[in-house]
């Protein structure tokens, strides 16, 4: 993988062209620091929600921490910057396979993610045109670039339908020490936005249910080290997880239908103050 130094915001641009199909709409939002602080408190003080027009609520998923591997060129390896998001064919559905010339797959339970984006302040009216960059370990638990430098699958941009929906083709992820089993995302306001991973409306985590988590920990050899390292964490103890209110604990928890042997559906809406 090429670094951003090197070769500039060409991996999304390069995209750009081949999205009309899918009605990218441009909104041109941007959030400031003093914006991003302001969202971190209300998601902190307090749960945020909206109501549809059915009566419905929909919750603003709380920030959290991009954590340590983003690789959306907000952090450094090795004296270089890391971004992932300048690599041309990154914004793709499937994100098991690498890019920008490396070759390594990801194996492991197959997982179809679809997110759904809402606007919390709008009367959870769906989010369209919208970015949204997932990333996750794989099923030895290791992110790829940081600890595998000959890969960078399990990462990967969508954009927003008219309804609001995402969907990515992925893994189930491993549990690793110290964290609940989850996946990482981040949402911006269009593909141009997202290029330098610095204008993000939202960088948050999705939580995976223990009971689907144990069944594929306990059935498949792929998950081995995950099913002595379950046992050592907990949903309620985990360092992100923990703060959540009961109603953002509940918009962050992925709702999975399926089994171990033929995979998974994961759907979560997000919802997102504009």
């Amino acid at each position: 993988m090429t670094d951003a130094d090197d070769h500039g915001p060409e991996g999304l641009a390069a995209d750009l062209p081949h999205l009309t199909r899918r009605r990218l709409v441009l909104t041109g939002l941007a959030m400031g620091g003093a914006a991003l602080s302001l969202w971190a408190a209300r998601g902190r003080a307090g749960t945020v929600t909206g109501t549809a027009a059915d009566g419905s609520v929909c919750v603003a998923n709380p920030v959290e921490t991009e954590g340590p591997f983003p690789a959306d060129g907000t952090n450094v390896r090795e004296g270089q910057t890391v971004n992932i998001l300048t690599e041309e064919g990154v914004i793709r559905e499937d994100i098991r396979t690498s890019i920008g010339g490396l070759t390594p797959v990801a194996e492991g339970v197959p997982v179809t993610l679809e997110i759904t984006l809402v606007d919390v302040n709008r009367a959870c009216t769906p989010l369209g045109g919208m970015a949204v960059y997932v990333w996750q370990c794989d099923a030895a638990g290791i992110y790829s670039i940081y600890a595998a430098q000959d890969r960078n699958y399990l990462r990967g941009v969508g954009i927003s339908d008219d309804q609001g929906r995402v969907r990515f083709t992925t893994i189930f992820p491993a549990c690793y020490p110290g964290r609940w089993p989850h996946v990482h995302f981040e949402v911006f306001s269009s593909a141009e936005m997202a290029v330098s991973g610095k204008g993000a409306l939202l960088t948050s985590q999705f939580a995976l249910p223990e009971a689907e988590c144990r069944a594929v920990y306990d059935n498949q050899p792929l998950y081995a080290r995950s099913r002595e390292t379950i046992e050592e964490v907990s949903l309620s103890g985990d360092g992100i997880f923990r703060d959540a209110s009961k109603a953002e604990l509940a918009a962050q928890m992925l709702v999975l239908e399926g089994d171990p042997a033929g995979g998974y559906r994961a759907t979560g809406r997000v919802g997102v103050m504009l």
